[in-house]
């Protein structure tokens, strides 16, 4: 793994009448897939959208690429971070590819024309998302899994450091939940990007992930994905649930 991109001190997140967490510190490396796990409500997405400056931080601070992230402006942000959240997106007069083509808008200035190195790399996040044979399609007219490749594909081309996704495999298939799980290592790895998706697919995020970050109520842990299952660190996870994690099979089951 390569240097620090974000890092995190002393952090509270929440809103102006409530504290979701508080206290939280850690560091996001390029070259590295991390993966958020958590239950509903433990405030995955609140800490998403302080980190990508959708919402304010109530305490601490977060560093990105050695700034603070509230110096940035909407403009200089728009070429470190690329952002996929849960919001519903009202592109559907748009074609597939005129959606993904709006993420390269940084690159190409107020009049968004691009050019061929533009145009070739649409083309292969186009390819590598698995949607190219929709790209001439309405968004309107795409199934919420071709929509969200499509949104994914969106934030690929701006080539930024930082990517940060709110449960981007949410409405997808299995071959198409592997597929972009792949993508997103490969990517990591082989561009030295850091990559932050919160999940609840917790056997892929077991599989692909370098690092697994575990949010409960009583805070956050993270680590090594590996040397988390050495040192049994899944068990706290869910346990206010009723369930266990079986270290064979890699899986959450039901406590008998």
């Amino acid at each position: 793994m390569g240097p620090v991109v974000l890092q995190a001190d002393g952090l509270a997140i929440g809103y102006a009448k409530r504290v979701v967490r508080h206290s939280l510190s850690f560091g996001l490396r390029s070259g590295s897939l991390v993966c958020l796990l958590g239950a509903n409500g433990v405030g995955k997405s609140t800490l998403l959208r302080t980190l990508c400056a959708v919402q304010p931080a109530l305490e601490g601070n977060v560093r990105l690429m050695g700034r603070e992230l509230t110096d940035y402006s909407v403009r200089e942000l728009s070429h470190l971070v690329g952002v996929v959240l849960t919001d519903k997106t009202f592109a559907g007069g748009l074609t597939v590819r005129e959606l993904v083509a709006l993420g390269r808008q940084p690159h190409t200035g107020f009049w968004g024309r691009l050019h061929r190195h533009d145009e070739q790399i649409v083309d292969e996040m186009l390819l590598r998302t698995g949607i190219a044979r929709k790209q001439h399609c309405h968004v309107a007219e795409l199934s919420d899994g071709e929509r969200q490749k499509a949104m994914i594909a969106k934030t690929l081309v701006q080539e930024v450091p930082l990517i940060v996704l709110d449960e981007p495999t949410a409405f997808l298939d299995v071959v198409s939940r592997i597929e972009v799980m792949t993508l997103l290592r490969t990517l990591a790895h082989e561009q030295h990007k850091a990559i932050l998706l919160s999940t609840h697919d917790v056997e892929q995020a077991l599989l692909t992930a370098d690092e697994l970050w575990m949010m409960s109520e009583d805070g956050m842990v993270g680590g090594n994905t590996s040397d988390l299952l050495e040192r049994h660190g899944m068990d706290g996870l869910f346990a206010r649930q009723g369930v266990v994690f079986d270290y064979e099979h890699l899986r959450y089951t039901k406590r008998l």
